[in-house]
Formats: structure tokens, sequence, C-alpha cells
């Protein structure tokens, strides 16, 4: 209950003790309940070193939770309610919840791990310990059918996150998949609820695998995926991660709701790894195959079929060919 305002007092006396006289009478607990919550906060991953002098903050656990994301975020309003959760089936589906019953926008679900978590077309994402599982609310003001741009505008968010943070060679595969190289780094899904009066709110899914261990994957998704972790050979640090894309997120979702998509779309056609490829687009049980030339401002992929023609495709499933 009190854990929020005891870190914040460790925080800002980082290099040195603070006194038990200090805390208890600054928040009105006990000695006892003070040890109750500094127990507390270490077994969330807190290193917190006891001693007569009082205690002092030697580590943070590397871990994205909400004091930490809060704590010099930049942002004006994308991140300031957060409802954390240990395990869920989907951070969507909470999102969805807590969207029901009146969450304002820019609210943000994270869990450390999802039983189910969702992918494209109900496949199944893969969501273990150590990944970024977060949902966004939002509420724009903008007609249901503008609703599948927020998953370009995310994917543009997410890559100029990566490169800039990580300095990686990062590429959005048509619609929704963030690759490094040829392997899958992060996955996007974005569910609209709309009624007769329009769009009443969006959720946009957000998962990266972040310092998780590829190799534990099913056989089926190992090849495809990869980590920042592996990347980059060392554990990455998920708060500052998160903090540094809810503003970029906040910024271009901020440019949208002022008509200014356009540049939004032409940065996503610059970070395009299937535009220029010959890719295969499944959708209910047909395939298409072409040349993806280019993406429309609704965020249609445009193919050239084998005799020339031009084809759009508004969804599906799209895997690239190497060589071709």
């Amino acid at each position: 209950m009190h854990e929020k305002q005891i870190l914040k007092a460790l925080h800002e006396h980082k290099d040195e003790h603070v006194s038990g006289d200090h805390l208890t009478s600054q928040l009105g607990l006990s000695t006892a309940q003070l040890s109750q919550e500094i127990e507390k906060l270490q077994e969330e991953g807190y290193h917190i070193d006891s001693s007569p002098l009082g205690y002092r903050l030697l580590k943070t656990p590397n871990r994205i939770l909400p004091y930490e994301i809060q704590r010099n975020l930049a942002t004006e309003y994308i991140g300031h309610e957060i409802h954390h959760y240990s395990e869920v089936d989907s951070t969507n589906n909470v999102a969805k919840e807590l969207a029901e019953k009146g969450s304002p926008e820019g609210t943000i679900i994270t869990a450390e791990s999802q039983r189910s978590g969702k992918g494209r077309r109900g496949k199944k994402w893969i969501s273990p310990h150590g990944g970024v599982w977060m949902t966004i609310i939002l509420r724009p003001d903008i007609p249901t059918s503008q609703a599948p741009l927020l998953t370009l505008l995310t994917g543009v968010a997410v890559a100029e996150t990566l490169k800039r943070e990580c300095n990686l060679d990062v590429g959005i595969k048509w619609p929704n998949d963030i690759l490094i190289g040829d392997k899958k780094v992060c996955g996007i899904l974005t569910e609209a609820s709309a009624s007769k009066r329009g769009l009443d709110y969006v959720v946009v899914g957000i998962g990266i695998d972040l310092n998780v261990n590829v190799d534990d994957f099913p056989p089926e998704l190992r090849e495809g995926a990869t980590s920042l972790q592996r990347e980059l050979e060392k554990e990455i640090s998920g708060v500052k991660l998160v903090q540094n894309f809810l503003l970029n997120f906040e910024n271009f979702y901020n440019d949208f709701k002022n008509g200014q998509f356009q540049h939004i779309l032409n940065q996503w056609r610059r970070l395009s790894t299937t535009i220029g490829s010959t890719v295969e687009v499944q959708k209910r049980g047909r395939t298409v195959r072409g040349e993806a030339v280019g993406i429309t401002k609704e965020g249609v992929l445009i193919l050239e079929m084998p005799d020339g023609s031009l084809r759009k495709i508004i969804s599906g499933e799209c895997t690239h060919f190497k060589g071709e």
C-alpha cells in the first residue's frame, strides 16, 4: 500500500540510508508495518539494505513494474494509469474489460507473462517471463474504418524505438510484425470495439521478445523468432525501453489525431521489409502470391501479380520469400 512512497524516498536518497524513523513518521506507519512493506519490496526483487542506519536501495529489478515505468516517464497521458499483473490470459482481454468500464485513454495493462497471448487470426503468441507484454487503451475520435491504421502507427513507434535505443537494423513486415533481419522480435494486435454511435475504443497489444530465451519456444516458432537479448548478447533494461516507446507512441498518436498520418505512413514505407519482396498472403484458405509494390494511405497492401495486374490486399497472413 505504501510501496510507491517508500520507493520514492529511497530513490531520492539512493546513495545514502534513509532512517526508519523518517519513513515511519512520513508515511504514518509503525515500525512493524514499515518492515512488512520493505519485505514485500524485497520479494518483488528490490535489493534493499537494512542496517541500524536505516534502509538503502541497492538495485532495482529488471521488471516492467508500474512505479518504475512512471518514474521519469515523459508522456502527457500515455501510461499515467497502469494495471500490472504477474500473469493474465491476455493483456488485450484485460484491456477490453477495463475499457468497457470506462478506463481513460492512455491506460496501459502490463503482465509478467500471458497464458493465452493472442496473435492475428487467433494464433497463439508465446509470452514467457522476460518479455514486454503490454496493451494500450485508446479512444480516438475517428471512423471505425481507420482503426487498422493504429497498427501501422504502433509498428513505426516500436521500430523507431528499437533502432534508436538498441542500434539494431529493424524492419516492419506488413501488417504487424517487427523484424530483426528475417526474425520476428515483436508482434502487434489491434482490436476495436464499435457501436451504432461509432468507435468506442481501441486496444493495441504489443509483445516484444526482450530478455526471453527463444530456445525455449516450441520448435515451430523457434526458427522464425529472436529476442533483443539474443541480438545484443546482453540483458536489456525493460523499463527504459518501455518509457521511450510510450513517448514515441504518444508523439505519433498525437500526430495521427491531428490529421498528420502521411508522414507516419512514409516512415512505415521506409522501414518496410515487405515492399519490394515476393510475398504470399493467406486469407480464409486462399493464397495470393505476387510482388509487394506499395501500400495505400488506408494501409492496404498492393501486389503486382505475375500477369502485371495490381491487386489490393486488405488483410491476411503475409510470408516473405528470399531471393525472389
